[in-house]
């Protein structure tokens, strides 16, 4: 296998997974250096590489998630595709599925076995509602996570039904955190020589991801307030809201209570507040009625002049302020792309570049490098050859749909 850059270089993945949470942590372990190998079956491979948009036969879905990595073909249900995985897993250091659960297990390739083939491998398992609770074997997909861990209230305003959001929130926080915790047992495992099971879902992602206004759900024992972010206490209140401006332009800003007076009279609004009985925002702690006031107000004045100039404003006077992307937008934004958290790649058997995610770590010793995603079985005969297998071996192989 080629040589690579990056932190995790020497590092081998191999993994039984497929759709998003299940493909994106070893994604970005390639990206890192790492040689993953992608097990997908002979003939059909992973259903993703069909998914979203299409060019020619490059899917955007499939491309986002698998690029770098490579694709070696087997038939985990036949005895001699699973002897192939486990010699495969004999030097790996990492092994990941996103079945549900029982099912590896079923299928030759749970935890306990691999153990017993390498007790140094780190075992990421990745499920829907988490490996115990009444709904543990049930199948989950990003919508699920989304709906049960509490981020749908997010995108949801005042008086409208909750619903879950176009972006597979679900699905990247899980892998990002699968991602970590793969390291984490990945530093123990050099260590002590001792592998383990990691085990993570997109119910648990959505949960930590609501972090402290989760939290501060549980102690008030009430939903957040709705239409705006306003939080702390009534003595020390904060705020982060959308607005749009005379031409519907969004844009959003936060601060703190220090900070709440300064802002106000930097655009112009404190008077108006005053005189509406809406300068004190503590009040929208306490006062649904005054928390709508507020909003109102605010709504009013912002909607009286051009985004640019409320912004500009803002961060004249040091206070966060942002113009809200859309999802094109954000794939254009000169921040974005400076820092090469989008980037472009050269697709000769497309005769263009694309624009792709670029890397969202900047290492000064061992850079990222982004790679393109493996048609399916690309790279099966030239592992199986690793493995110790001639031509004719494959061959045989391969005429019995094993491989």
């Amino acid at each position: 296998m080629e040589n690579k850059t990056g932190p995790l270089q020497g590092i081998k993945v191999v993994a039984c997974s497929t759709a998003q949470a299940g493909t994106v942590p070893y994604m970005l372990m390639a990206d890192l250096g790492a040689d993953v190998i992608k097990v997908e079956m002979p003939g059909t491979g992973d259903p993703s590489r069909t998914a979203g948009e299409l060019k020619g036969q490059i899917s955007s879905f499939f491309e986002t998630n698998n690029r770098g990595v490579k694709s070696i073909t087997l038939n985990l249900k036949t005895d001699e595709g699973r002897a192939i995985l486990h010699r495969l897993i004999k030097d790996a250091d990492v092994f990941g599925q996103n079945f549900r659960p029982g099912a590896a297990e079923k299928n030759g390739f749970g935890y306990e076995e691999l153990k017993k083939v390498n007790p140094a491998i780190v075992y990421a398992s990745i499920s829907a509602y988490g490996q115990d609770g009444p709904h543990a074997d049930f199948p989950g997909t990003d919508a699920i996570g989304q709906a049960l861990g509490g981020v749908a209230e997010a995108y949801a305003g005042p008086g409208e039904s909750m619903r879950t959001g176009l972006v597979s929130v679900a699905d990247e926080t899980c892998a990002i955190l699968t991602f970590g915790g793969l390291l984490a047992a990945l530093y123990h495992a050099k260590n002590t020589g001792v592998g383990q099971k990691v085990e993570t879902s997109l119910v648990g992602g959505i949960v930590r991801l609501m972090g402290w206004t989760m939290t501060t759900t549980m102690w008030r024992n009430s939903n957040p307030i709705a239409g705006a972010r306003i939080n702390g206490t009534r003595e020390y209140p904060g705020i982060a809201a959308s607005f749009d401006d005379e031409d519907g332009k969004p844009m959003v800003f936060q601060l703190d209570h220090r900070h709440w007076e300064k802002a106000m009279r930097a655009l112009g609004f404190w008077d108006t507040l005053q005189e509406r009985g809406a300068s004190d925002l503590g009040l929208a702690l306490v006062s649904e009625e005054k928390k709508s006031l507020i909003l109102e107000t605010l709504s009013h004045l912002f909607g009286a002049g051009k985004r640019e100039i409320w912004i500009d404003t803002l961060r004249e006077a040091d206070i966060v302020a942002a113009p809200i992307n859309t999802l094109l937008e954000a794939s254009n934004d000169p921040d974005v792309l400076q820092n090469g958290y989008i980037t472009e790649v050269e697709y000769p058997d497309l005769g263009e570049k694309l624009k792709v995610h670029g890397s969202p770590w900047n290492f000064s010793e061992t850079p990222a490098s982004v790679g393109r995603a493996p048609l399916l079985g690309q790279h099966t005969a030239e592992i199986l050859e690793i493995l110790g297998y001639d031509q004719n071996q494959i061959d045989d192989l391969a005429s019995r749909n094993i491989i």
